[in-house]
């Protein structure tokens, strides 16, 4: 069980909170989340690179000169891979990058990594009412109180997408927001710190305390 304290919009401690989840051993800890991260990376690829083998360009029908009395090296081709213009040897051709994963694992990766971040967890109260239009400025600053250093890489966690907060922070290099239900194993290891509300903390206790 990790408890959390949990700070408001002027970053004054005001409650606490807490979250239990059943994670991997550690030494099992590293490969799974290995397997998690690549298993997302790849999916990002989208596999749609191809090059041309030799049959498939154009041209190259003929053979180029006779076979023997030329004092060339004997072709057949002028689009074998050895030409320039040729085709490619071994070149990439469309493919699916997809890792298979068992969701059982996969939930277990996540829980996994979000307990390891615990010591740069921070839990807020909810704040969207802090925010009645997008000032990047004011989330800025709470932010600041929280005690995120300016130049760390933040992972904001919400409950529900407010679009106020949304387009307060889209602007911002350093700063990903993402929904409760969005929550996964790359965004979680890549931060430097992890915001979440306490709403967001009590769902993912919902759902993957079970």
């Amino acid at each position: 069980m990790v408890n959390c304290v949990v700070r408001n919009w002027e970053g004054e401690q005001v409650a606490e909170a807490s979250i239990d989840l059943r994670v991997a051993s550690e030494e099992n800890a590293k490969h799974i989340l290995h397997r998690a991260v690549t298993r997302q990376l790849n999916q990002g690829r989208q596999g749609t690179a191809s090059t041309k083998t030799r049959a498939e360009v154009r041209g190259g029908g003929r053979k180029p000169w006779r076979q023997k009395g030329t004092g060339r090296a004997r072709a057949g081709s002028i689009r074998s891979p050895l030409w320039r213009g040729g085709g490619v040897i071994f070149g990439p051709k469309p493919r699916d990058y997809d890792v298979k994963m068992n969701r059982k694992e996969r939930r277990l990766a996540l829980r996994t990594a979000l307990i390891s971040r615990s010591e740069d967890l921070i839990v807020v109260e909810e704040f969207a009412d802090k925010l009645p239009r997008p000032k990047t400025k004011d989330l800025l600053s709470a932010i600041a109180r929280w005690g995120v250093e300016p130049d760390s890489k933040v992972l904001l966690i919400v409950d529900q997408r407010d679009d106020n907060v949304y387009l307060s922070a889209r602007n911002v290099e350093n700063i990903k927001l993402i929904a409760v239900n969005q929550l996964n194993v790359y965004d979680l290891v890549a931060a430097d710190k992890i915001v979440t509300t306490a709403a967001a903390l009590a769902k993912v206790q919902e759902v993957y305390g079970g």
